[in-house]
Parts: structure tokens; C-alpha cells; sequence
């Protein structure tokens, strides 16, 4: 099942016996968890049949011996167990998931790794149960969450505002989510979340960030590339150079893709580069200003700035001056 569709029959009090949430991406396992922990029992039930356990402090027959005892004025037990990865012989688990215990809600957050799906215990749960892989929201698929996570609260966000967010709050999902809340209470319901609104309330400079930064190289406007520079320079710790880097470095291996392209139309361009149409225009005018010889020149670039920036034949220059020299490289490439 989708994180949603999860989400959706907690808030509708359907329940399941064993929950196994496991994967790379804790916020989606947090988020299961703190939904069932707030519906599965009212708060005055929670005294006497809500268990919270950590797989680091505890034991599988300690946690078998939770969910197998019975409710006291309440329909349920909720076992939460934290940390559930540090938990060890899984095959105590194969019984109970065989046969659980009707009123217990078993929840086991397997946080930062993907259990073993070999194990019979994770099949019998897989297949009886709800296994859920949480897997990592990526910095290329970041816009399209933050589109899907507004429109769920009733909000548009327009494909450069998404962009700016994305690539100024990387793929913290918490902190995001946070960000998202704050432009919620802020904007009506139905508005659309521009870059202006999100300069004014979430601190990201519109003019000063990395998707302007690569609008400038594509538009091979110096001084606005520059401008950029200094500013980054003055705010290095908003503005790290490793994810400038992996900006610069996406865009100009995509655009190494586009020139390969058999189809640049935009529709198609849009598919083969998995970007959003509003971008097309970016990568369509970068063709013309920068050949295939030149976007392999320019990775180069990118790849001696990375070394350098991680002390590689380089002892003492500062991220700010390796910024510059490679976008002075970049722009007379």
C-alpha cells in the first residue's frame, strides 16, 4: 500500500493485526506510527493498553508477551516498538503472525534499512498482514512531493516555486513538511504558492539561489552569474557548495541527454529529461549556447570542483573562490 492509502483507512479506524514499517526514509515509518498511536486508542485507554518499546532496550518474547495480552477497558492494545531493526530473533515472530492476538494493534518501525524479506516471519506478515517499505524521496523528485504535499492541503504551487523549495530544503522531509505547514496557515485555500510568497515567509531569496544561478548560465548573463556568487559567498551556510554543485551537475547532464535526444519537441524533451515542462525552455535554450564538447567540458569542471572542495590537490582555497573560478570556467567554456 501507498503512504496515503495507509494514512487514509487509519483516519477511518481500520485497522491491522501487525504493522512492519521498514526503510530509508523515517519520516514516512514516523508518520504511520504517530497516526495509529493517535486513533488506534482515546486518550484515557492509553494508561493500561498503550505499550511504547525500543528494539535497542528490549526483547522479541518481551514484545510478543505485550501483544498477546489482553485489553482492560478498552477494545485494543497498541504496541509500539521503536527502533525495531535492533531487534533480534525475528523467527520468534512467526507464530504470532500465524495466529495474532484479535484486539492488538502490533506496530514495528524498522527504521533506516529494508528488513529481510527471506525471513518467513516477514512473508507471513507481507502477505497476512501490512509490510510497508518506506524508500527515500530523492532530490530529483522532490518538486513533484512538495506539489502533491500542498494540493493535499488544498493549495497549487507554481513549478518554479516548487524548484526553489526543493532546492533550498533539500530532502529533509520533517523540515519540509514544516516549511509546507507554515505557507498553509498562511495562503487561502485554492491559492497558488509563488516564489514571491515563499521569499516572503520561508526566508529563500527569489533572485539569489540555484535555480537562478543555472537560469544565468543558461542565459550566459555574467554579471547576474556574479552577482550570485558574492551573495553566496556572504551566505555560505545557506548556500553549501556541494548541493550547488549537484545542481549544476544535474543540469548539465541533462542537457548532455538533451543533445542526444532523437525527439526535442518539448513534450518529448520533458519525458526523456523527467523534468517539468516549465523548464523545457531552459534546456532548449542551453542547446543552442552550449554544444556536446562544451557539456563535457563543463562536467569536467564540476568534477575538479567537487575534488577540490573535498581537499583533493587542494589545501587552502575556500569554497567561495572554488565557486567562482569554476562558474568563470564554465561561463568561457
Amino acid at each position: 500500500m501507498q503512504f496515503q492509502d495507509i494514512i487514509k483507512e487509519i483516519k477511518q479506524s481500520q485497522f491491522r493485526s501487525i504493522y512492519l514499517l521498514s526503510g530509508e526514509e523515517p519520516y514516512f515509518i514516523d508518520k504511520i506510527a504517530e497516526a495509529l498511536e493517535q486513533k488506534v486508542l482515546k486518550e484515557e485507554e492509553k494508561s493500561f493498553n498503550q505499550s511504547i518499546l525500543y528494539g535497542s532496550e528490549t526483547s522479541m518474547q518481551a514484545v510478543l508477551g505485550e501483544a498477546r495480552r489482553y485489553p482492560m477497558m478498552s477494545e485494543r492494545v497498541l504496541v509500539v516498538v521503536r527502533e525495531a531493526q535492533h531487534l533480534k530473533n525475528w523467527e520468534l515472530l512467526e507464530s504470532y503472525a500465524e495466529n495474532p492476538q484479535p484486539s492488538t494493534v502490533l506496530v514495528l518501525a524498522h527504521k533506516h534499512k529494508k528488513v529481510d524479506k527471506r525471513r518467513k516471519a516477514i512473508k507471513l506478515i507481507k502477505d497476512r498482514h501490512l509490510l510497508f517499505e518506506a524508500k527515500r524521496v530523492y532530490d530529483n523528485q522532490m518538486p513533484d512531493w512538495i506539489q502533491r504535499s500542498l494540493k493535499n492541503r488544498r493549495l497549487e504551487v507554481t513549478p518554479k516555486a516548487a524548484q526553489l523549495l526543493a532546492e533550498s530544503l533539500g530532502t529533509d522531509l520533517a523540515r519540509v513538511e514544516n516549511e509546507l505547514d507554515k505557507l498553509a496557515l498562511i495562503a487561502e485555500p485554492g491559492q497558488s504558492v509563488d516564489d514571491q510568497l515563499v521569499e516572503a515567509n520561508i526566508g529563500i531569496s527569489k533572485d539569489f539561489n540555484n535555480f537562478e544561478l543555472q537560469r544565468a548560465i543558461v542565459e550566459r548573463d555574467f554579471k547576474k552569474i556574479m552577482r550570485i556568487q558574492r551573495y553566496y559567498a556572504a551566505n555560505p551556510k545557506d548556500h553549501p557548495l556541494v548541493l550547488t554543485l549537484a545542481v549544476l551537475f544535474n543540469f548539465a547532464s541533462k542537457l548532455m541527454v538533451a543533445h542526444q535526444a532523437s525527439d526535442k519537441s518539448p513534450r518529448a524533451l520533458a519525458a526523456t529529461l523527467k523534468v517539468n515542462p516549465f523548464f523545457v525552455k531552459d534546456y532548449t535554450q542551453a542547446l543552442r549556447h552550449y554544444d556536446l564538447k562544451k557539456c563535457a567540458r563543463m562536467i569536467g569542471y564540476l568534477r575538479e570542483a567537487d575534488l577540490r572542495s573535498k581537499g583533493v590537490g587542494n589545501a587552502q582555497t575556500p569554497e567561495h573562490e572554488l565557486l567562482k573560478e569554476l562558474l568563470f570556467k564554465m561561463y568561457h567554456v
